[in-house]
């Protein structure tokens, strides 16, 4: 209900605008979007097939893995199937509340996403400078633990974003969300009251899960590349390198995507809001589309059981 010219009290429905500027190419912007997405649900499914049949990939690591992909599976369906009905069958509008429900969802995700690379690093950190006690250490119960902790702190974590919106903004200049998801800062942009508290909010959060993991990951692997350089043979520090690389790639495509969108969203004032907005759908995509063809193509374990079954 509109209550003057300028703001509107407590909107049911939002229009998102897909990618402002690029409104003419959306139609042809999606077809590598849903390529990514199929690639990524199918890659991601076959990897928890081959994880959950092979007795031999029941370790940490795998275990580990697996959440990856039911992770990965989860945060580009919550959001490329609206995306997909904005660019193709021109369905902007949104309730509100699913709005939130999936900014929530992607967030959440995130967080989770950001927790269990962080937990394989910690066990690529065991397995290789304290190789004889890293089945003492990663236990089933505290892999279990683990997984349970990553997941409880990144819903509680995101919970009262959702809470500072419904209960605290009622207030809105527009009901049109220039982005072509619910992204938090994009629907608390709109908001005509004082969104000091959302913001600082916000960042809390990313600091606390994305900053605080990407600082752990990067102590863990200082420490690994010590100690593989440390070992006396040759074929030992390669093999010790390899079993890291493909760690390595997903750590670094997640976190550069991931802190790119983060700033230009926040302090990208010059940044062409198409240019932004391309690269924030793309760092939801990127990570869920790459993490099986990476694992697959550079975890031997993986790769082998893999041909296996196709060849069967």
């Amino acid at each position: 209900m509109s209550i003057s010219n300028i703001t509107v009290f407590m909107p049911s429905v939002l229009t998102l605008t897909g990618i402002p500027g690029l409104e003419s190419v959306q139609c042809w912007i999606g077809i590598p979007f849903c390529a990514m997405y199929l690639i990524a649900v199918i890659g991601n499914f076959l990897l928890l097939i081959i994880i959950k049949s092979e007795r031999s990939l029941h370790e940490p690591m795998y275990i580990f893995l697996g959440m990856l992909g039911v992770t990965d599976i989860v945060l580009s369906t919550s959001v490329v199937p609206k995306m997909v009905g904005i660019f193709w069958f021109h369905v902007p509008e949104i309730y509100f509340d699913s709005c939130l429900l999936q900014m929530w969802l992607i967030h959440t995700f995130q967080g989770i996403e950001s927790g269990i690379l962080l937990a394989m690093a910690l066990d690529r950190y065991v397995a290789i400078c304290y190789p004889l006690r890293h089945a003492a250490i990663f236990t089933p119960q505290l892999v279990t633990q683990i997984a349970a902790m990553v997941t409880l702190r990144a819903a509680i974590l995101v919970a009262p974003c959702l809470m500072l919106i419904k209960f605290r903004l009622q207030f809105y200049h527009t009901t049109v969300v220039s982005h072509s998801y619910c992204e938090h800062m994009a629907i608390v942009k709109l908001a005509a009251e004082n969104i000091r508290v959302n913001k600082i909010y916000g960042l809390f959060v990313a600091f606390t899960v994305a900053g605080l993991d990407l600082i752990l990951i990067t102590l863990s692997y200082i420490q690994i590349f010590i100690t593989v350089f440390l070992l006396p043979q040759k074929e030992a520090r390669l093999k010790a390198f390899n079993t890291c690389i493909a760690h390595i790639c997903v750590f670094l495509q997640f976190y550069l995507l991931a802190f790119f969108s983060f700033f230009a969203h926040r302090f990208g004032s010059y940044i062409p809001p198409y240019i932004h907005i391309l690269f924030s759908s793309i760092y939801l995509l990127v990570p869920p589309f790459l993490n099986p063809l990476v694992y697959g193509a550079k975890t031997k374990q993986i790769r082998v059981h893999m041909v296996k079954r196709f060849c069967s």
